[in-house]
């Protein structure tokens, strides 16, 4: 699914106008009544009480009072206030027109702010994705006024004041909605931790916007959903055996962290890989063996920490990092694999498929001049604060993406941006958001896990990088979403995302 800058989104309503031979006012009448079908699944009537609509003199206005008049006729309590200008749309003027005598109307103005009692309902019409500038005046006042009411507000397309696309000014007033309800596709300020507290919780409702105008829209901002990478994952031919499916070698652990590889392997045999040889420090081997029977295990010469790298010929992919702990030794590991791997392969004439995480990340960023070596395609897996260890630190959420764009372009490899929505950046400047997952995700081992499953298909090959790392990436939210519907979100532990990506991979 694409995600457009709010200029494409007000190009794919004029198309869809074009290409239906629709009014604009049928358009919107057929947004209002989404979200008239979405807010009556969430409010009874009796739940809402008597709803406040807040309407703004543009199109996100005239949404506002087109709900006003379909939420009265299914036997909801309105009530609107309009913010007063000079000049109104043509669609707000229609649909003030036909507001219904019932619905009672009044204008704000800075001495007559409308009565909100805690807790009651509240929908924001205020402004849309049309937003330019930052908010001021009475506009402002009135965000103020709602945000301060402790009321419980639910936005139409995009809470007044923020931007779709674009960081918000220092101290521009935003609408703080527990509820957002956009139309067609999502946003891109609907993905980010620093839009959080305004857009609470985000749906999408499908409005029949062209398709071949999305079909044909650049953009480099993707979301994946269950559509995006349903039917992708091969089935297992009925003759394979296990080198059909590859062998993988994993690099982890360390005296104390022993925990990261266990639960990077089992992630990793339980995503599929035929064989899975994992290379550890001795004071390891008895823990793996118990708790990993079914891969194989080398043990380094070291007691405590990883200090060589096996002949590299037997295997597919590597993963190398989870538990690996930063010792001069593990670095000198790192250098020879990343060398190694670079060098073509007999058969395949591409390098050796890597994934690299954790305390191999923080190597990475501590010796930066081995990025340059990073062979291509190599996949990446950090949480925020190792991503800025590999760059600089960001000045905000926007900046990040063009950091992780960058990166990605400039070293030829697949960057897994871990989060809320975690972000895959491509060698070819995509950005795909991811949307599995939950809280209970944010827990340790996680990303152990999640560097397992992306090695397992790495290493049997039957999918091109990017198409691997994102159905991995989903699949890895997806069993945490299983795991989570067991355990709830402060119970589960990475162990029970392992358990379910068996079932998140038989989905696909």
């Amino acid at each position: 699914m694409k995600i457009l800058t709010a200029a494409q989104t007000r190009q794919l309503d004029q198309a869809t106008i074009r290409e239906q031979h629709l009014l604009s006012v049928e358009l919107m009448e057929r947004a209002a009544a989404a979200f008239i079908q979405w807010f009556s699944s969430y409010f009874t009537p009796a739940e809402a009480g008597e709803t406040l609509i807040i309407c703004g003199p543009g199109n996100n206005g005239g949404d506002g009072l087109a709900i006003a008049r379909l939420l009265l006729q299914r036997g909801y309590a309105v009530r609107v206030s309009l913010l007063p200008a000079e000049k109104q749309s043509a669609d707000w003027q229609h649909n003030r027109k036909h507001l219904p005598a019932a619905v009672p109307v009044a204008n704000l103005s800075p001495q007559h702010l409308p009565a909100i009692a805690e807790g009651a309902l509240v929908i924001d019409a205020l402004f849309g994705t049309g937003l330019s500038r930052p908010l001021d005046g009475l506009a402002a006042a009135v965000v103020q006024h709602l945000n301060d009411a402790g009321a419980h507000i639910v936005a139409v397309d995009i809470p007044s004041g923020l931007f779709a696309d674009a960081p918000q000014p220092a101290d521009c007033p935003v609408v703080r909605a527990q509820h957002t309800v956009g139309f067609g596709l999502p946003k891109l300020a609907f993905l980010l931790p620093q839009n959080a507290e305004f857009v609470g919780e985000w749906h999408v409702e499908n409005i029949g916007l062209s398709t071949g105008f999305i079909a044909e829209a650049a953009t480099p901002w993707h979301y994946t959903d269950a559509a995006a990478v349903a039917g992708q994952l091969p089935p297992r031919p009925k003759f394979s055996h296990k080198g059909t499916f590859g062998h993988a070698l994993l690099l982890a652990g360390s005296r104390g962290k022993m925990g990261a590889a266990v639960l990077s392997a089992g992630a990793c045999l339980r995503g599929g890989v035929g064989l899975l040889t994992a290379h550890i420090p001795g004071c390891g081997y008895d823990i793996f063996q118990i708790s990993q029977p079914e891969a194989m295990c080398l043990t380094d010469k070291q007691a405590d920490f990883i200090s060589e790298l096996p002949d590299l010929k037997p295997y597919q992919a590597v993963g190398i990092g989870p538990g690996l702990g930063q010792e001069a030794a593990s670095l000198a590991v790192l250098r020879k694999l990343l060398q190694a791997a670079a060098q073509p392969r007999e058969k395949t004439g591409q390098p050796l498929p890597l994934v690299i995480d954790a305390d191999a990340l923080n190597l990475l960023g501590s010796h930066r001049a081995l990025l340059k070596q990073l062979p291509e395609n190599t996949v990446l897996t950090p949480h925020p604060k190792e991503f800025e260890r590999l760059t600089e630190p960001a000045r905000d959420d926007y900046h990040r993406l063009e950091l992780l764009r960058d990166f990605a372009q400039q070293h030829k490899c697949l960057v897994v941006l871990k989060g809320a929505y975690t972000c895959l950046a491509t060698p070819t400047g995509e950005l795909h958001f991811n949307s599995t997952g939950n809280a209970g995700m944010a827990t340790g081992g996680s990303g152990d896990v999640l560097t397992g499953l992306l090695l397992a298909l790495r290493a049997h090959a039957q999918l091109p990088p990017v198409e691997a790392v994102r159905l991995g990436v989903y699949a890895h939210g997806r069993a945490g979403d299983m795991a989570a519907a067991l355990t709830g979100q402060a119970g589960l532990v990475a162990g029970d995302i392992v358990r379910h990506i068996g079932p998140a991979l038989a989905e696909l």
